[in-house]
């Protein structure tokens, strides 16, 4: 992340692990804070999970966009990306409270889930001319073992699965859970890197 000059591209997010993970494919960026509550994370009436996705990523990177030509900084493509576990066609957000995140961890005890993460560019365009965005999604399929209720419980206890969609992280403890992966793992993190470097590949980043 640069700080004194122009970054690459602005980082519509005030997640540390999407930060890392563009840290980690070289890609210089500066975070966008956009303020809470700015972007309504809620599905519509009948939205199917991929769709909802879809939406929330390129939300993300539109509002960031709108943002950054309010303030006084050179102009650069904006990312958002959101990411989201999904069961039966049913979203699993952030746990509310403790026992939202248990209810969470033992609906997907034992069973595979999808877990959908979408990718979103909007690129800089002069004043008055019509935003321009490119989207990209993996899809991964992740399979938990059988948990124990006293393993649910000391998961709990780490304060882990607090923030975290579905209520636990790949990367983190939930790791000893998960018994097959098929697909991104970067995206069950939360932000596929395959994709998200196919939408920054070749694009002209000079102001």
């Amino acid at each position: 992340m640069l700080d004194s000059v122009a970054p690459l591209i602005y980082l519509a997010s005030q997640s540390p692990r999407r930060q890392a993970l563009l840290t980690q494919i070289g890609i210089a960026f500066k975070v966008l804070t956009l303020g809470e509550n700015v972007i309504a994370e809620v599905p519509r009436p009948g939205e199917a999970p991929l769709a909802y996705v879809r939406r929330m990523a390129r939300a993300k990177a539109i509002v960031g966009m709108r943002h950054l030509r309010r303030q006084p900084l050179p102009m650069r493509a904006v990312l958002g990306a959101d990411t989201e576990v999904v069961l039966a066609d049913r979203i699993f957000g952030k746990p509310r409270d403790r026992q939202d995140a248990a209810a969470m961890l033992q609906a997907l005890s034992g069973k595979t889930h999808e877990v959908i993460s979408a990718v979103a560019l909007c690129l800089p365009l002069r004043k008055g001319s019509a935003l321009r965005v490119m989207e990209r999604v993996a899809v991964s399929r992740v399979t938990f073992k059988s948990l124990r209720d006293e393993e649910i419980a000391r998961y709990l206890d780490s304060g882990e699965p607090f923030g975290k969609a579905g209520a636990y992280a790949i990367q983190g403890r939930a790791g000893a859970f998960v018994t097959h992966l098929d697909g991104s793992y970067s995206g069950v993190v939360g932000l596929p890197l395959f994709e998200t470097a196919q939408l920054l590949e070749g694009l002209n980043f000079s102001a």
